[in-house]
């Protein structure tokens, strides 16, 4: 009677191996669908409120998100299963695409935990990042990946560099709502008196009290939201420029996706069928629209940033009504 597992030779039977790729190239799908559910949420939710520094809401760097985002990353982070055809090498350059997105939106979370958890994030993020990007290095040596090898690289390099943009951003935190913190009570101290003095000028005008009120109420209001860590980080140097980082990973899976279809007789994709099977197609689609949406918000941070640095464009911008952003 042969050994469970091997075969009548007493070898291992690996014929059935291979046989859960294709669910498990649905829990990538699953995973990536999140992902983009997440990002597109928080950017409804940024223009329904004008606040078009697109707060994370739900897409928030936490162990949750980041067991979901490893998940997501699966993919391109495989060693030693074949990807022969065109939409297979697409599927490993979106994953890579996914997690430059995924950085620049959810950047602006690290001002919402606190310190020691920020930082066990961004380590978190960090290692996931620099194993990507060694695996990705094997691949392109054994052969795996064969094609695309400059697009790669190119994100790549923009993993790195918006990795670094996270740690800078992690840093400087911790300082920047100690700042916040005590200009909040300087103005909370300030307002005090100046309520004081609202009161003792009651008995002389009504209309005016009201007026002060109100004043001091969107004084207030502006104060608090202004104080916050999120909405600082949001529109620090740092998170706006993730959104040209993004945009160009963004564009460089586009430049892969346009040149593989609309000129196929560049490229000489191999013949076969991944273990992966129909589900390469189903973790493309999503990652490439999560890609797509979630580098909205980013680019949008990014566009704001330079509108009021322009010189052109701010001298543009003062012939329209000013509006105050939402909070």
């Amino acid at each position: 009677m042969g050994i469970t597992g091997c075969s009548v030779g007493g070898y291992m039977d690996d014929t059935k191996f291979n046989k859960p790729m294709p669910w498990i190239g649905i829990y990538i799908a699953a995973a990536s669908l999140a992902c983009l559910i997440a990002v597109t949420v928080d950017l409804i939710h940024g223009i329904r409120g004008r606040k078009f520094w697109f707060p994370c809401r739900y897409f928030c760097l936490n162990a949750t998100s980041l067991t979901i985002i490893g998940v997501a990353l699966k993919l391109s982070v495989d060693l030693n299963t074949p990807v022969p055809q065109r939409h297979d090498q697409l599927a490993k350059l979106s994953s890579s695409a996914l997690i430059c997105t995924i950085i620049g939106n959810s950047m602006p979370s690290l001002g919402v935990t606190d310190n020691k958890e920020t930082m066990m994030n961004v380590v978190a993020m960090g290692i996931l990042v620099i194993t990507m990007i060694v695996n990705i290095c094997i691949q392109f040596v054994t052969g795996v990946i064969y094609v695309f090898w400059v697009e790669h690289a190119i994100i790549m390099l923009l993993m790195l560099i918006l990795l670094m943009t996270m740690f800078s951003s992690a840093v400087a935190i911790p300082k920047m709502k100690h700042y916040l913190e005590l200009k909040y009570e300087m103005n909370e101290e300030a307002l005090k008196e100046s309520a004081n003095q609202v009161e003792e000028a009651k008995a002389e005008a009504n209309n005016q009290v009201i007026n002060s009120l109100r004043e001091e109420l969107m004084r207030f209001w502006m104060m608090a939201h202004t104080s916050s860590p999120q909405f600082v980080l949001g529109r620090s140097v740092t998170c706006t420029a993730s959104g040209a980082f993004c945009l160009l990973s963004t564009m460089a899976l586009a430049e892969a996706m346009l040149r593989s279809y609309l000129m196929p007789w560049s490229f000489r994709f191999c013949t076969g069928h991944s273990d992966y099977k129909w589900s390469t197609i189903m973790i493309l689609i999503v990652q490439v629209a999560a890609v797509a949406i979630g580098t909205i918000s980013p680019a949008f941070r990014w566009f704001t940033a330079i509108s009021y640095r322009c010189p052109i464009l701010r001298h543009r911008s003062t012939k329209k009504k000013l509006q105050v952003e939402g909070y």
